[in-house]
């Protein structure tokens, strides 16, 4: 009697089998990769508000902290006066010179030297650097000009002087904040200008009074100088990188 022998090819149930098996796999991947997508969407999605949430949450912070620095005293600035003073200044100062104009009557030519300690042990000090009159290049004939050659160094100045008077002792914690950052800008001036190291920096400010309009150009420049106020600044220590 010759046997029928059944091949799983040739049984219709296992063929049935194989089938629903890969239809089940293919399923699953194409879950696995639609899950996949949709949690990465989902990352995405929650990243974007969180920042959206951050970049709100800092904008009214922001404005209500500019409200109370600029709005008459009362209980709520005074009780937060240090918090309010630590994120306005020194770069969200309010100026309101714009609607009542006060112009200099005088210019100011800010320079700057440095000094750095040799490995022998001798002090090198650079020649003055007319930091103003850098500016100044900048300015001239720049239909846009940056806000950082315009003010940046005469605006630190002006509160330098606003807070110290005619001394140099910082009496407060602004007072120090402004001869930091005043300090910093002149560092940064002249650690751009030739790359030299240095530990030291030295400012000194001229004071010319604008002359009268009419006068010629030399005897205008001669009367400036004739009443010129020198002030040098102590020597101030710098950062390493500087």
């Amino acid at each position: 009697m010759t046997g029928v022998r059944w091949g799983m090819s040739s049984c219709p149930t296992a063929r049935f089998h194989t089938t629903y098996d890969n239809k089940n796999d293919e399923n699953r991947a194409g879950l696995g990769h639609v899950l996949g997508g949709v949690t990465t969407e989902h990352v995405r999605r929650r990243v974007l508000n969180t920042a959206v949430a951050l970049c709100l949450t800092t904008a009214l912070a922001h404005v209500g902290l500019v409200f109370l620095h600029v709005a008459p005293s009362n209980v709520v600035s005074q009780r937060f006066n240090s918090q309010v003073d630590a994120w306005i200044y020194p770069f969200f100062e309010q100026n309101w010179r714009l609607f009542a104009p006060d112009p200099d009557s005088v210019n100011r030519e800010i320079s700057a030297r440095t000094a750095h300690t040799a490995p022998d042990g001798s002090i090198e000090v650079s020649d003055w650097v007319d930091l103003t009159a850098v500016d100044a290049s900048a300015i001239r004939h720049n239909p846009l000009p940056s806000h950082t050659a315009q003010n940046m160094l005469r605006r630190s100045w002006t509160s330098y002087v606003e807070l110290h008077g005619g001394d140099d002792l910082s009496r407060s914690d602004r007072a120090v904040m402004m001869q930091q950052y005043l300090r910093n800008i002149a560092a940064d001036r002249m650690a751009e200008r030739d790359g030299k190291p240095f530990e030291n920096i030295q400012l000194r400010v001229v004071t010319l009074p604008v002359p009268a309009q009419g006068s010629a150009d030399g005897d205008r420049r001669a009367a400036a100088a004739k009443n010129s106020d020198t002030r040098l600044l102590p020597w101030w220590k710098v950062a390493s990188d500087a």
